[in-house]
């Protein structure tokens, strides 16, 4: 590798880290500025908005334009998801918590009916989010479509679930890398897996509306 090709790819990997650490900036300042109740979901759907534009091949939007702009689009729709979820995450932990501190004898099938819920709700808070950001549609059917994607694509869940933990269980090592990459880190990886499986659907979906012509 010569002296111009190695400044050349210093030169992509520099663009991409001050990307993702932008990114992660702005999450979390839009998360604060909606005071977190209002602002963590929406401000989601935006970093993974902005993700799914870079590995589209979007690489020279206007990150804090189009950020803002898919924070106020979806902020409503993002909230009712993520709200949902936050709420279902706490049922769940209090159930977890009772059958934790449970002295008597659990009949065998509620601990196995509370981890197969689990199963259910970590495939949404795997897909919920980037099907809000690639498709149109009510809430109703993101959380329906996450489940059948969720189910129907396992490997996909299973490795990007896998990646998720990384990044966090990394981040939790190494603390200092929270404010600039975490977040960032771990929408990016999460839309890129999505994508695989959207541009799939989508290229069929298209070539049932030229079969059917």
């Amino acid at each position: 590798m010569n002296g111009k090709q190695f400044v050349s790819k210093l030169d992509y990997i520099l663009q991409w880290i001050s990307r993702l650490v932008i990114l992660n900036v702005l999450w979390i300042f839009f998360s604060i500025l909606g005071l977190f109740v209002a602002g963590i979901f929406p401000a989601t759907a935006a970093l993974l908005g902005v993700a799914r534009k870079w590995i589209m091949g979007e690489h020279e939007i206007k990150i804090w334009n189009t950020f803002k702009q898919i924070y106020r689009q979806e902020f409503a729709t993002a909230n009712i998801i993520g709200w949902i979820l936050s709420i279902a995450g706490i049922i769940l932990f209090i159930n977890y918590q009772l059958i934790s501190n449970s002295t008597g004898e659990l009949f065998f099938v509620i601990p196995f009916a509370f981890y197969f819920i689990v199963f259910f709700y970590t495939i949404l808070l795997i897909w919920a989010f980037p099907l809000l950001v690639h498709y149109k549609a009510t809430w109703r059917q993101h959380i329906k479509n996450a489940i059948i994607i969720g189910l129907s694509k396992i490997h996909y869940t299973i490795m990007c679930g896998l990646v998720m933990v990384s990044i966090i269980y990394f981040s939790l090592s190494y603390p200092g890398l929270i404010p600039f990459f975490t977040f960032s880190a771990i929408g990016c990886g999460s839309m890129w897996f999505s994508l695989q499986i959207f541009k799939k659907m989508d290229q069929g979906l298209n070539s049932q509306l030229v079969d059917n012509r």
